[in-house]
């Protein structure tokens, strides 16, 4: 049975074209890493949870932003392990800090120390083209399709 994710694409409209905003994983795997390893904030659903639901939820959880406004529904997408996104678009801006949720692990590993750690150590609005080079790959579709959305209002 496939496991899915949902998440919320914030994006804001400049004179370029539509920015969007982006996270980037905590924790010591990922602190070196750039280039593919953004995300739009999404996270697990479990199964007595709708997506949108969950999307809502992991945007805030993941940012400290409370997701406002009208949504664009951007479909699913399905990454390279299995998973299933969802995602969904809404515009909107930001000035930060982030607050991101937090998580435990062994670090080093086989230490016997815990430490925590963000769940999203950055954010980011990016224009389409950078973007495309920091997110992972499997999600680059709903940049289309919110480019798309965007152009048929």
């Amino acid at each position: 049975m496939a496991k899915f994710s949902a998440g919320l694409v914030m994006f804001r409209r400049r004179r370029d074209g539509a920015e969007v905003f982006l996270v980037h994983p905590g924790g010591p795997f990922w602190r070196n890493k750039d280039a593919g390893a953004w995300s739009i904030p999404k996270g697990e659903s479990s199964q007595e949870e709708d997506l949108l639901t969950t999307a809502r939820r992991e945007f805030l959880e993941e940012t400290g932003i409370d997701p406002q406004g009208p949504l664009i529904a951007l479909g699913e997408v399905k990454q390279a392990g299995g998973k299933i996104v969802a995602a969904w678009a809404f515009e909107g801006d930001w000035a930060g800090p982030i607050r991101s949720n937090r998580f435990t692990m062994e670090w080093p590993p086989r230490s016997g120390k815990f430490r925590e750690f963000p769940e999203v150590d950055r954010a980011e609005f990016f224009p389409n083209g950078i973007a495309r080079r920091k997110i992972k790959s499997t999600q680059v579709p709903f940049f289309d399709r919110l480019r798309d959305a965007l152009a048929s209002k």
